[in-house]
């Protein structure tokens, strides 16, 4: 009897005193007295996710609720109370050898729920507790019959052979919609510092490959770029005079950079010049300053 009832049971037997003693109606007080006591006893409710699972005479009499329901006294009563929610339940295995002898410890989580609850009550002794045993000797059977490399790598289909195998052996005991995942799986540490050292050495190695990779390409553009510049040697100056650019624009510093530009000025000084050493062409006279007193 749970409080629901009990509230209602006690407001029957409290009117009924009440009809007694201020009302002066022995009749309808005890009445109501018989009808609280009596719904005390049979009166039932059970939540919305609870299933009674009700006995007549020590045989199965049905499977009651949600919400209010009888039981006739003496006669009924109620064996157990099957919980119909979604239900999660721990597993795991340590120190279980894999196909290719790896000593490894495995936790997994394996979700259920019960859909017969008939069958579950009263073919099982403890249904939450065999669930359980089978899901762990499930577990250990799948590891094995698996090796390190695919317990690692594909999680995923570990998950839905170990669900397969649950469910065969679980299958007519009335708890359906089984589900597992695997939350974590531990190796030995002398395994694991071997792995780690084993991946490392792989990226290492990838990335000595990609260095060569980037090194041929920069070699093949730099082939391409000196054909370009043996075939112009302008674009070669214009280079390094980009060059020398980048690499001093920062520090504020002027740079002289010889060209051909003097070359070409002294010949054409060379060309105004006569053989007794007056300019060829008559140059302009020079002009004294504003000013100034010429002398004679």
């Amino acid at each position: 009897m749970n409080s629901a009832v009990t509230v209602i049971s006690f407001f029957f037997i409290l009117l009924g005193a009440a009809s007694v003693y201020f009302l002066g109606q022995p009749v309808i007080g005890g009445g109501l007295v018989v009808i609280g006591i009596i719904l005390g006893a049979t009166l039932r409710t059970a939540a919305e996710w609870e299933r009674a699972v009700v006995l007549r005479l020590g045989r199965f009499a049905g499977v009651r609720g949600p919400g209010l329901y009888f039981l006739i006294p003496a006669f009924e009563n109620v064996y157990t109370v099957v919980d119909t929610r979604r239900q999660s339940t721990r597993i795991s295995a340590e120190d279980t050898l894999t196909a290719d002898a790896v000593s490894v410890t495995m936790d997994s989580i394996m979700f259920w729920r019960v859909q017969d609850v008939k069958r579950a009550a009263t073919e099982l002794t403890d249904y939450q507790s065999m669930i359980a045993q089978v899901a762990q000797t499930s577990l250990r059977e799948v590891i094995s019959a698996t090796t390190l490399n695919d317990i690692l790598a594909n999680r995923e289909a570990m998950d839905n052979k170990l669900q397969t195998l649950i469910r065969g052996k679980a299958d007519g005991w009335g708890i359906g919609d089984i589900a597992v995942e695997i939350r974590d799986v531990k190796i030995p540490p002398e395994l694991n510092d071997a792995m780690s050292r084993n991946a490392q050495a792989e990226k290492e190695k990838q990335a000595r490959v990609t260095l060569a990779s980037a090194e041929v390409a920069i070699a093949e553009q730099i082939a391409a770029a000196s054909h370009i510049y043996a075939a112009s040697p302008v674009a070669l100056q214009i280079r390094q005079m980009s060059l020398i650019y980048d690499m001093n624009k920062d520090r504020g510093t002027t740079i002289l950079v010889p060209t051909n530009m003097a070359n070409a000025l002294g010949a054409s000084i060379a060309l105004n010049v006569t053989s007794d050493g007056q300019p060829a062409v008559p140059l302009p006279p020079v002009m004294p300053p504003a000013g100034s007193v010429p002398r004679a």
